[in-house]
């Protein structure tokens, strides 16, 4: 048995010539005996998935991504609270459970305004640019907790993926012409060019303070500052691809040179 072997259980890092992914089995006995012994000896497991993520923390193992990251993927009613909590600025946003509750939305928010399912959506998907009421009764139906925040006029936002404290990609999304999402699955375009220092430094004290150590955090420009309007754990990789980045690479190097 290979006693450095390095190994994951998702599949995020398949391709990575230094890594050994075994794949996510809900049933521990589906392991093979060699294999749970390597889950047991290794100093550190990649991409745990959020399954095993609170378990090995609870056995002190070190992740890569850390338990606190495991903890607010996809989940924006948790980041939205974080955020606040640290003062990080992020739009206007709040949460309203029940009919009860999404009967009080228009006293908080005036058209238009953003809805959005809080968890589990992503790649642009359950995001809605709510202009009337009969949009918002729609939106209602959809989800038992309304999640709403102030729609902020952007075209564009920026991405910033930052690993282990360290900037490693960073590029704008501009969105189509009639269409308020940036997000490269809704036809949004990259660009590379005039990437703002301010909105970098925002991103690295926001991985930071929210102990993220692997994440594609969303920021944007609008009324004269930069806001955080998400963090995204399962960021894609066609800014990579664009910027000729190989990601697999790149993360085979981080981990002989000891960074993850």
């Amino acid at each position: 048995m290979m006693r450095d072997q390095k190994i994951a259980l998702g599949s995020r890092l398949r391709h990575c010539k230094n890594v050994m992914t075994l794949g996510v089995r809900t049933n521990l006995s589906d392991y093979e005996d060699w294999q749970i012994a390597l889950i047991r000896q290794s100093d550190v497991i990649y991409y745990p998935t959020a399954f095993y993520a609170d378990i090995f923390d609870t056995m002190g193992k070190r992740t890569f991504p850390s338990y606190h990251t495991y903890k607010y993927t996809q989940d924006k009613i948790k980041q939205t609270a974080l955020f606040n909590l640290l003062e990080i600025p992020h739009p206007r946003t709040r949460v309203f459970y029940g009919n009860h509750q999404k009967s009080k939305i228009l006293k908080h928010f005036q058209f238009p305004f953003v809805a959005k399912i809080p968890r589990g959506s992503a790649l642009g998907r359950g995001i809605y640019l709510i202009q009337n009421k009969a949009e918002l009764a729609a939106y209602n139906r959809l989800t038992r907790a309304a999640y709403i925040q102030e729609y902020l006029e952007i075209d564009r936002d920026l991405r910033v993926v930052v690993i282990c404290g360290r900037i490693i990609h960073a590029y704008w999304r501009i969105a189509r012409p009639g269409e308020f999402r940036t997000n490269l699955s809704q036809g949004a375009a990259i660009s590379f060019d005039n990437i703002p220092d301010e909105g970098l430094a925002l991103a690295l004290t926001t991985a930071r303070l929210c102990q993220l150590d692997d994440v594609g955090l969303d920021i944007c420009f609008c009324r004269g500052r930069y806001w955080v309007l998400e963090a995204n754990m399962k960021y894609g990789k066609e800014g990579f691809r664009q910027a000729g980045i190989d990601f697999y690479r790149l993360i085979d190097e981080m981990i002989e040179n000891g960074q993850l």
